[in-house]
């Protein structure tokens, strides 16, 4: 069974994990319910507080989604490397010119033409709250020497690191 961590450490390596890959899946909860995913581009960080931050359409479905559940997944995926994350946390919609300004990214303007100003143009905040992630060996070599030992010795290789992580501490 996989134990929750709460060190630096844990907390690092998710951030070591996640920071160099540029989309993520959000998924929402929508008003009948149902789980809501889409592909989202994280604004560049060079340092990880806990916070995640996305530029997003003031007047997209998303944001009435977390206005109506603050509740959100954001699922990251580097198949190259093996690497998986998944991240629980809560989301809300910022709403300020100097900070979009000090985030902005020249690639965003072909979804908001009117820069970090545009009207249409908000922020949407994520503190994360936990996080699990699968670090596993990546190399086909690994890959093939694993095959063999399943098939040859009916024993399952060595899946690679898998931790759950807290961000947020129980109160």
């Amino acid at each position: 069974m996989t134990q929750t961590r709460t060190d630096q450490a844990a907390r690092d390596k998710v951030w070591e994990l996640i920071r160099d890959i540029e989309v993520a899946t959000l998924v929402t909860v929508d008003a009948e319910g149902h789980l809501r995913g889409r592909p989202m581009r994280a604004v560049e960080t060079e340092q990880f507080d806990g916070t995640l931050w996305f530029f997003t359409a003031a007047g997209s479905p998303k944001v009435e989604e977390i206005r109506q559940d603050e509740r959100v997944l954001l699922a990251y995926a580097e198949p190259s490397d093996q690497n998986y994350v998944s991240i629980s946390g809560t989301a809300r919609v910022v709403r300020d010119a100097a900070q979009q300004k000090a985030m902005w990214s020249e690639p965003l303007r072909a979804w908001f033409p009117g820069g970090p100003e545009d009207p249409k143009a908000a922020l949407l905040k994520v503190q994360v709250e936990g996080a699990e992630y699968w670090d596993a060996p990546s190399s086909t070599l690994l890959h093939a020497y694993g095959y063999v030992k399943a098939r040859l010795g009916g024993e399952a290789p060595e899946a690679g690191e898998n931790d759950k992580v807290a961000f947020k501490r129980p109160a």
